[in-house]
């Protein structure tokens, strides 16, 4: 049989359809330089900033700091994902972003119920707690 009429032969490694698994089938980004350039420059943008502004005591309310230098993390974060992780909606159907996000949610979810938690004991539970110290000033114990 000659070179022109041979049809595709399905090999061991080619997927359920007969595509070779890893190339033709393969809908995820392709890096380039210049993508990489430009996560490399927002990283460092997304770096220095934040740096600036505890170095020069450029945000003098605690609470704002924290969010502002919150929000640049995740920032950051969303960088490194999108342009070093290659993460989106197209990359095995969507199921990388999702469970990605159900990651995010359960984490979020651990570390606000953590908090709670301590706060809570740390406010109830401690020996200087008023009660405690009301008690004692009292005869007690």
């Amino acid at each position: 049989m000659s070179q022109e009429h041979r049809t595709h032969e399905v090999s061991d490694t080619d997927g359920p359809h007969g595509i070779h698994e890893g190339h033709a089938g393969d809908d995820g980004p392709h890096s380039t330089f210049s993508g990489y350039m430009i996560g490399f420059a927002l990283s460092v943008i997304l770096t220095a900033i934040p740096f600036w502004l505890v170095m020069n005591h450029v945000i003098s309310d605690r609470t704002v700091a924290v969010l502002v230098l919150g929000g640049l993390a995740v920032a950051q974060i969303i960088v490194h994902m999108v342009y070093f992780l290659h993460m989106n909606g197209k990359i095995e159907g969507g199921w990388t972003l999702l469970s990605t996000i159900f990651t995010l949610v359960f984490v979020a979810i651990a570390v606000a119920g953590t908090l709670w938690v301590m706060f809570h004991m740390n406010s109830n539970m401690m020996p200087g707690h008023t009660d405690h110290m009301n008690h004692a000033a009292h005869g007690g114990f």
